[in-house]
Formats: C-alpha cells, sequence, structure tokens
C-alpha cells in the first residue's frame, strides 16, 4: 500500500512495484509539483516517512540535487524515487518553493 501526499490531494493506492513516486502521483491525480521528470529541478522532492528500504537507492541525480543530510533524513527526488517491492511507503511532496 502506497500512500501518497501532493499539495492538496492525499490518495492511498495499492499498486506500484517499478513505477516512479512521480509517475504514481501523476497516474492517480495526486498533484506532486514536477517541471522536468529526469531529476535537474528537484521540485518533484518529498519526504519518505515510511517504506524507504522498498524503494532504489538513491541516484546520481539525487546525490546531484540533494544534500547528503537530506538524503539520510528520508529525502528523495519523486521522478528517481522508483518502488523496488511491494508494501507500505507513505511519501508526502515537499518542495523547496
Amino acid at each position: 500500500m502506497i500512500t501518497l501526499r501532493g499539495k492538496t490531494v492525499e490518495k492511498t493506492i495499492d499498486e506500484g512495484v517499478g513505477m516512479s513516486l512521480l509517475d504514481l502521483a501523476l497516474k492517480h491525480g495526486i498533484d506532486f509539483q514536477f517541471s522536468c521528470t529526469r531529476g535537474t529541478c528537484a521540485r518533484c522532492r518529498c519526504y519518505v516517512d515510511e517504506g524507504k528500504e522498498l524503494l532504489n537507492e538513491p541516484t546520481d541525480e539525487e546525490w546531484d540535487r540533494l544534500d547528503e543530510d537530506e538524503i539520510e533524513e528520508g529525502y528523495r527526488l519523486g521522478c528517481q524515487a522508483v518502488v523496488k517491492q511491494a508494501g507500505v511507503i507513505r511519501a508526502t511532496n515537499k518542495t523547496y518553493f
């Protein structure tokens, strides 16, 4: 079960393995902020407060855009954070601006 919270919409969805958090948000009408979908703008920055271990490891794009402290705290780029296995994931879009 994946719970995603955008600017005004929060939804819980049952599937998602192989998809990024941003792709899931867009597919289900959750208003995640984004501009590029490639990891360069960082507008899709989100805080994963549950299920970090169910996502892929942070990508080079994330290491380039986020501080090490942010990644350690649980921040990811929604376009780069891909669900690698089923389980409970909770993420909230927390853009810089």
